[in-house]
């Protein structure tokens, strides 16, 4: 009888319909919020391999922020040691309608999928050197000469927060002419570059390989590592 009355009657329909509409309103306004909060304040990323070792470890989770502002020291919203992400496939300059199916897939599957393939994915890196900077390594070791300064310094002494790269053993007599001898010959970053590597150095898929990036490219620093909780740590 019951169901009899939710089939035939306008006003049990009616409150289905109300009921649809209202759970679709709930549902658009936080697809909303979150597209806002990722885009502008703060998104959530779960590193996929073990290129920042021993800092960060593979499945380690990170709040990261795209809402900063230059300080009057530097003009770009990032430091010299900062983890950043870095958008290497230039996602944010897709076609809208494939950048909002990605949104959609991130935000149903919390981050952990992407329409894009890998190689298009963004990358958890350290900034090393900002535009303008004279930078070589040595020993996997970089020294830098920040722009306008008579003095080059290890990064760790550039570096805000103290952090301990992975140095790899390699041969004596390894080609010195590749990445992985540990060795870079000095080069000065231009006005519109940026150098960013692993804090693994046996992992070369950073700045060794792919060049000097654009700042334009780092969308947003770490903040804090939230996952595991036994290593809760704020940056």
């Amino acid at each position: 009888m019951f169901d009899k009355w939710m089939q035939y009657s306008y006003a049990a329909q009616k409150h289905q319909r109300h009921r649809y509409l209202k759970f679709i309103f709930v549902f658009f306004i936080l697809f909303l919020l979150y597209n806002i909060l990722s885009a502008f304040f703060v998104s959530a990323w779960a590193l996929k391999n073990d290129t920042m070792q021993p800092s960060l470890a593979y499945g380690d989770r990170l709040l990261f922020t795209s809402f900063f502002m230059p300080s009057k020291e530097n003009q770009f919203p990032f430091k010299r040691g900062n983890i950043v992400l870095v958008d290497m496939g230039n996602i944010k300059n897709r076609k809208a309608p494939l950048k909002a199916a990605d949104t959609i897939v991130r935000f149903f599957t919390a981050q952990r999928h992407s329409i894009f393939p890998r190689e298009d994915q963004y990358y958890i890196k350290r900034v090393i050197a900002l535009p303008g900077d004279e930078i070589y390594m040595n020993n996997f070791v970089f020294r830098v000469k920040p722009a306008g300064s008579p003095y080059s310094l290890t990064e760790f002494e550039l570096a805000g927060k103290p952090y301990h790269p992975s140095i790899p053993n390699v041969p004596a007599l390894w080609d010195g002419t590749i990445p992985f001898s540990g060795n870079m010959d000095t080069i000065v970053l231009g006005p519109d570059e940026c150098f960013v590597v692993s804090d693994d150095r046996s992992n070369t898929n950073d700045s060794r390989t792919w060049g000097p990036v654009s700042p334009s490219l780092i969308t947003a620093k770490a903040l804090l590592r939230f996952w595991p909780v036994v290593k809760f740590e704020l940056y």
